[in-house]
């Protein structure tokens, strides 16, 4: 049976025979491998933005079919949909008062449809939702941006409270994600639809924090100036890596489930 074994499954076992500090480092050497593939493959690094934008309505393209077609919610975070709201209301905000562009029809366009999520679960489906599993205290990240984004904001002409806002979106984006991860470590299986879809904003994810690193050495850092001085520009880009590595661990198990022909994915203890 061992001479069966694909290279694949062979490699992702012996990844995951590793120590957490081996795990984290072969995870950013494969962040970094990627990255230098994008910059090589892809001219317009500019593009890789809209590429995770398109990932992403995929991904929510995923979660619209479960909620309408099999009826039911179960696996998802009411509260992470709750929270990618907020966060993309006030982005919202700021785009019209700060630099209405693209950016902010797409963004219209994905809060409305997280509304209608929201509703879906609070009211037509909210048999099937699992309350008792959705227990992360959301204060725990709401305080923690609101007071972060009090001492660090961008530091351009706009208004003071604009400055702020944008910068607990920011806060407030990378971390959103956090309840719907606790709703599956505390289930421990997750269904496909659920999984497809924070597959999704795993590359959505990677994609635009590629987007902004590469940008970055393409201008030679002058974006960072551009977007204001002190600790700012460090914790923008701070911001898209931690929303990366958030994600990091459920893709290397999704990826592993799907290599491995699994229809539903099993995540053991302490993934999240």
């Amino acid at each position: 049976m061992k001479g069966n074994k694909t290279p694949i499954h062979a490699a992702t076992t012996w990844v995951r025979r590793q120590p957490p500090k081996i795990k984290i480092f072969l995870a950013a050497i494969t962040a970094m491998a990627a990255l230098v593939f994008l910059r090589m493959v892809v001219e317009d690094h500019d593009s890789l933005f809209v590429v995770a934008e398109a990932v992403h309505a995929i991904g929510i393209s995923v979660l619209i079919y479960k909620l309408t077609k099999e009826r039911t919610c179960a696996g998802l975070s009411l509260k992470s949909q709750e929270l990618t709201a907020i966060f993309l209301a006030v982005r919202l905000y700021c785009s019209f008062v700060m630099e209405y562009d693209m950016h902010t029809v797409l963004d219209s366009a994905t809060l409305v449809t997280t509304l209608w999520v929201i509703y879906m679960i609070r009211f037509k489906l909210k048999s099937s939702y699992m309350d008792d599993k959705d227990n992360f205290a959301i204060y725990y990240v709401l305080i923690p941006c609101a007071v972060l984004s009090l001492l660090v904001h961008p530091s351009t002409q706009h208004h003071i409270v604009n400055r702020i806002s944008w910068a607990f979106c920011v806060y407030l984006e990378a971390v959103s994600v956090l309840p719907q991860l606790q709703v599956m470590q505390n289930t421990k299986i997750v269904e496909p639809f659920t999984a497809h879809y924070v597959f999704a904003l795993g590359v959505a994810r990677f994609l635009s924090c590629a987007h902004w690193i590469l940008q970055v050495l393409d201008t030679r850092g002058r974006l960072l100036t551009a977007l204001g001085y002190g600790l700012w520009p460090s914790m923008v880009l701070l911001s898209e890596i931690v929303q990366t590595f958030i994600l990091a661990d459920f893709c290397y198990y999704y990826v592993k489930s799907l290599v491995g022909g699994q229809l539903v994915l099993r995540l053991p203890s302490g993934v999240v």
